[in-house]
């Protein structure tokens, strides 16, 4: 698995006024359905409310190089530019470690 953490940044509301058309609009519906798409979820940092975060994991490279070839990316980069919003990025690709289950409490 591959997780990408996606940063948005904007000024005066922006990036979650940009993810809440991503939700209403239904494109985040989209591209949860995507072959390959894990999770696709928006958060906000309790010290940065112009910054939101997105977790979007995939099963591999390919299903990520699908979506990014997709007509999809043409219209999450005209949100992005209606938004005026900045990004940073960090990725993850999953490894099976053992278990970490006895440090989590459920």
């Amino acid at each position: 698995m591959i997780t990408v953490n996606l940063y948005y940044t904007g000024k005066a509301g922006a990036a979650r006024a940009f993810a809440e058309e991503m939700e209403s609009s239904g494109t985040a519906d989209q591209i949860r359905k995507e072959p390959g798409n894990l999770r696709y979820e928006y958060f906000q940092p309790l010290n940065d409310p112009e910054t939101i975060l997105l977790i979007d994991s995939w099963t591999d490279q390919a299903a990520i190089d699908i979506h990014h070839a997709s007509p999809m990316m043409t219209k999450l980069a005209g949100l992005r530019e209606k938004y005026d919003l900045h990004m940073h990025a960090e990725r993850f690709v999953s490894e099976d470690l053992g278990s970490d289950d006895r440090f989590i409490r459920k």
